[in-house]
Parts: structure tokens; sequence; C-alpha cells
């Protein structure tokens, strides 16, 4: 089958797991490298933690996103050295920053550099002020929105993830978000679970983030997207640096329109995705929003040559 248009999609937090990136480092020279230079720069065996665990420290915030950061750009230097790239890229949440390196934006040091602030800031934020997050699936959107109207009454909580039709995250304080779940489930929801993730991202609860972020990005070099890329922030074209800073600042409190996003890479041609990071979260994202979309999967070294052969096919 012969595809007219690729995008490579990247995941965010949420995604990580024990054993991550493990057989990158260990069966090419790439892995080796990034992960090498990643202890250096951060100053800590952010390898050891991705490959060993224990989960509950890959969990961390500071941890869970520089690892998925560098499996996520790893990926795409391998399929890059096979001769293939992308026409479009994006990524979910922190999976922007793996999608901004592929779209050459910045290098791996300034790249390394952001994640750093953004994961240290957010965990910060985290332990400032607790909070959790869930997943809603098969509730109308309406039914959704009133469900968080009346959890409001137990604190924050809020609409942070647009994740496909039939899927939306909520994040906040943990009280509104665990009565946010239960009326979801009384109310007809399919499902309704907690995430394992660290905080209350997308949330007004990472608020103190933003301005150590913007301040890191003011500073950084930046240059303009090289590949057509659709941001989180508005599910809209970012087309040069200051569009970067722009998206990048706001998504931390911003819900994330990912729908929009693969809709508006659809409808511009594109008809293949590849997720390049650990896991299958957004091939199966990707479905729910479209049946008919076609979608591989990068996440260890096993699934390189079957990627690469039907993507040159």
């Amino acid at each position: 089958m012969t595809f007219s248009k690729v995008a490579f999609l990247f995941p965010g937090q949420g995604s990580q797991s024990v054993g991550m990136g493990k057989d990158f480092y260990e069966q090419s020279k790439i892995g080796k490298e990034f992960f090498d230079r990643a202890d250096q720069v951060l100053g800590r065996p952010l390898s050891k933690i991705c490959f060993e665990g224990p989960e509950e420290e890959l969990r961390k915030t500071w941890n869970a996103q520089p690892g998925l950061f560098l499996c996520g750009i790893i990926g795409y230097e391998l399929l890059k050295a096979e001769g293939i790239e992308p026409a479009a890229a994006a990524g979910h949440s922190l999976g922007e920053y793996s999608a901004f390196y592929a779209a050459r934006v910045f290098d791996l040091a300034q790249g390394l550099e952001l994640v750093r602030v953004r994961g240290e800031a957010m965990n910060e934020a985290s332990e400032a002020r607790k909070g959790v997050m869930a997943a809603i699936l098969g509730l109308e959107a309406s039914k959704l929105q009133e469900v968080v109207k009346r959890a409001s009454a137990k604190g924050i909580v809020t609409l942070a993830n647009f994740n496909s039709p039939d899927q939306v995250v909520i994040s906040g304080e943990p009280a509104a978000v665990e009565e946010a779940v239960a009326l979801a489930s009384a109310d007809g929801a399919k499902r309704a679970i907690m995430l394992p993730v660290h905080g209350a991202f997308h949330s007004p609860l990472m608020s103190s983030a933003v301005p150590k972020m913007k301040a890191a990005l003011e500073k950084a070099k930046l240059n303009d997207p090289e590949i057509d890329f659709i941001s989180n922030f508005e599910a809209s074209p970012v087309l040069n640096n200051e569009d970067v800073r722009h998206a990048l600042s706001n998504q931390i409190t911003s819900c994330v329109q990912w729908s929009k996003t693969i809709e508006a890479f659809i409808c511009g041609g594109v008809d293949c995705f590849v997720e390049v990071g650990p896991g299958k979260v957004l091939s199966g994202l990707v479905r729910r929003i479209n049946r008919e979309a076609k979608t591989l999967n990068i996440g260890t070294m096993a699934e390189l040559p079957g990627v690469v052969s039907q993507l040159k096919a």
C-alpha cells in the first residue's frame, strides 16, 4: 500500500512504562548516545529509571517527561536513518516536544533543556497543589459538561483532553475529580477510570509552571517548523517560532484538542499515522476518531523493520 502523506504522532505522559527505550539503548548507537547524553545533561540516571523503574519513580513528572521525549526522538531518528521522514507531526501534550524535534524546531540539547524545565516546573506545581486526572468514556459531551459543573462543588475540575469523540479526560483536585467519576458512572458513562499520572495536568492547578516555561522558551533558540504541524492548544497550524512559544506555554493549563488535531490532518491529506514512542494509545485514539485511518507503531526495535517495510512499499 502506498501512502501519499504520513504524519508522525508522539505520545505524552501516561504512556510511560518500565523498560521503555531499553532495546533502543542496547541495540542502536543512536539510542545509547541520546540516553547517555540525557543522563549527563540532567545529572541523574534517567536511563536506569526508564529501563528498571521502579514504576512509581518513573511516573514522577520530572522523570516521565524527559524519558518519553527521548524515546520519541530516538524512534524518529531510527526511521530517519532508514530514509523515512514525516510530512507532518503532532504530539499529545508532552509529546509536542518530540514532535517539534522531528519538525527541526530545536536540537537534542535544546529539547532536553526545555523538557527538563517543563518536567521540574510541573512537578513543583503538582507537589504544591495535589491533583489527579481521569478518563471518561462513552458519555455525551453535554452530559459530561454538566457532570463537571456539578462536581465543581467539591473543588477545581475541568475538561483536560478531548482525545476522541467518546473519550474525554478531566483534571483537577482529587475530591472534585473523584466526584465527577462517580457522577459520570451514574449518568451512563461506559467507563470512568483514574489515570496513572502525577498531577492535574491541563488544569488551573498547573498555573505556577507557566511563567517558568515562558521564560525558558523566550531564551531558547527555536527554528520555524519545516513540516506541517498542528498544535494541541488550538488545533491550528504552527507556522513559525513565535507560534511554537505560544503553543508550548499555553498547553500546560489548556485543554488538549486531540480529536480536532487528527481531523485537521485528515482534511489536509494525511492517510497514515505513525505513533513514535512507547505504547499504542494514540493509534487507538486515531481509529476512534476515524475508523478508516491507517496507523503504524514504532516503540521498540522489534517494530522497526515492519514499519520501515510498509512505509517504503
